[in-house]
């Protein structure tokens, strides 16, 4: 089963961390993907940039900037392949990062090139 592993957090703390601490939680998040990597598990990974750079298409409308008024935002994801939920959500415990949350959810579909679900 494909889970999608979300990374939220305040835009705002991410925003003040130092250079050094940035890549040490980058240096982290790239342990656990060399593992998954390692054993099939891993799949698309994307760092997102921050809300400010986005736009919202909604009835057919573009709106610059976010439209949720979120005190957290998604910051990236992480396609998973497990056997079971409790295992993606072990997986899930590794990405962590206080005061941020890490949402974890079944992914239907997915077309890496050939359908799978």
């Amino acid at each position: 089963m494909l889970y999608a592993i979300l990374c939220y957090n305040n835009e705002a703390v991410i925003g003040q961390w130092s250079k050094d601490h940035d890549d040490a939680v980058m240096a982290r998040h790239q342990q656990v993907m060399m593992g998954l990597a390692e054993k099939g598990k891993l799949g698309p990974v994307a760092r997102l940039q921050p809300t400010k750079t986005a736009s919202t298409v909604r009835e057919r409308a573009v709106i610059d900037g976010p439209f949720a008024e979120t005190k957290e935002q998604l910051l990236g994801f992480y396609i998973i392949d497990c056997e079971s939920l409790d295992e993606a959500q072990n997986i899930a415990k590794q990405f962590v990062e206080s005061p941020g949350c890490i949402e974890v959810r079944p992914v239907h579909s997915y077309f890496p090139g050939n359908p799978a679900s």
